[in-house]
């Protein structure tokens, strides 16, 4: 309701038609248009996935699968680095895959680890998010750093390069900030039922992390294979499609890589093999457990597409915008400025990029200053603040179990302006040298 009511004050403050009207190219224009067409872009994107999600995690509890990963990773990583395995993985996932999904699809990982371990699944959900967004946010090809590069005209295989360097210092202070600060103030653990509860804090109890009986657990790879299967999908699909091979053979691996049918796959493969340990009620009951999960995520992220959308039709964020490219802001500094405050202004970190780069660009080249770097502040800005109006801030607060909006601004807008304020950092040191 908080959200939607904004949607509307912004609306009509911004001087949008009560009624929907038809403009002269046939789209419609009015502040329920904006409410209802951001509502249904955000879901229409993430919506199916996070259904599909949540189902698939709710069969990695009942079967132990996620018991099994858990024990793997403390296996692989060893003690007291589930923080940086989580972010690594995160790191390497969202490269080819929107952060969304990778983290809908993967924070079954961070509950097994912390139900195991007795570590706040907030600290390790928090730095596995923080992985993701801070590629998705940085290295092609991922679409908005794409189109950034190919809006500078400079070469992506350098961007990628430069990009995967600096999103390592701002993955490093992220999760120093949710192992020292977040995973103490705010101590949640799955209990038995998979729910996240409360409780006061306790240390990790990796004895009987590490003593987990895994007899009646499946296999590493069965385990495994519902996320392994969507996630090389996707990455099959991304790297096709930017390499422009659609054609044949390649059209049917790019349609099996989108993220949507990507997923559903995996699900598939979960009740292929994790499924079999279940009587067939058994796993219905199970699955629409996890969609009744999945309704809250769903209407908090829509209403969050819809506040967004409206910012953006309103023209409130072109305005501030163009208005910032009109100031005697240093050349290197207005792509990163134009980008934090679309960023603030409309939530959505590819929107913000690809607004900062097509303003900027032309200003960068004729100034003679760095295109690369101007790219690379562009993104940087896109990490700023993520709140109230961003997807990717209901995903990772609900499904974490954060319901207060004011522990919701504290553990994730405050981690990816950890993020967006350690990447400021890297680029005016770079300005001095490029």
């Amino acid at each position: 309701m908080a959200l939607i009511i904004c949607t509307v004050i912004v609306g009509v403050v911004g001087g949008m038609p009560l009624i929907n009207i038809t403009l002269e190219d046939g789209k419609t224009f009015g502040i329920v248009n904006s409410i209802t067409s951001g509502f249904g872009n955000t879901l229409g994107s993430i919506g199916i996935i996070i259904g599909f999600g949540v189902m698939m995690g709710q069969i990695f509890e009942i079967t132990g699968a996620a018991n099994r990963m858990a024990h793997t990773f403390l296996k692989l990583f060893g003690k007291k680095r589930e923080e940086e395995a989580l972010a690594l993985t995160g790191f390497l996932v969202s490269i080819p895959i929107f952060c969304d999904s990778g983290f809908v699809v993967l924070a079954p990982i961070a509950k097994a680890i912390s139900k195991a371990t007795k570590k706040s699944v907030i600290g390790l959900g928090v730095a596995l998010a923080a992985g993701l967004v801070i590629t998705h946010s940085l290295v092609p090809p991922t679409p908005g750093p794409l189109g950034v590069c190919g809006i500078f005209g400079i070469d992506v295989g350098k961007f990628i390069l430069m990009t995967l360097v600096l999103a390592l210092p701002m993955a490093i202070a992220c999760i120093a900030y949710s192992r020292l600060y977040l995973s103490k103030k705010y101590y949640s653990i799955p209990n038995e039922k998979g729910e996240i509860v409360q409780m006061p804090y306790q240390e990790p109890d990796y004895k009987k992390a590490f003593s987990m009986d895994t007899k009646n657990m499946p296999g590493t790879l069965e385990s495994f294979l519902p996320l392994i299967v969507p996630i090389i999908l996707i990455l099959i699909n991304t790297v096709a499609s930017a390499m422009g091979m659609t054609t044949g053979f390649m059209e049917i691996l790019i349609f099996l890589g989108q993220p949507i049918i990507a997923v559903g796959l995996g699900l598939v493969v979960a009740l292929v093999t994790l499924g079999r340990r279940l009587d067939r009620d058994t796993a219905i009951a199970e699955m629409e457990k996890g969609m009744m999960s999945a309704g809250i995520i769903m209407l908090v992220t829509g209403g969050g597409g819809s506040l967004g959308q409206i910012i953006k039709d309103s023209g409130l964020g072109n305005f501030m915008a163009e208005g910032l490219a009109g100031t005697a802001i240093p050349i290197i500094i207005l792509p990163l400025i134009i980008s934090t405050a679309m960023r603030f202004i409309q939530g959505s970190g590819t929107v913000a990029m690809t607004t900062a780069a097509s303003i900027s660009a032309p200003i960068i080249i004729a100034s003679g200053a760095s295109p690369l770097l101007g790219a690379i502040a562009c993104c940087v800005g896109s990490l700023f603040f993520g709140y109230f109006n961003d997807s990717y801030f209901w995903v990772v607060n609900r499904t974490l179990g954060v319901r207060e909006a004011k522990d919701q601004l504290t553990i994730w807008s405050v981690t990816s302006t950890i993020a967006w304020a350690v990447g400021v950092v890297e680029v005016l040191i770079l300005n001095i040298f490029m």
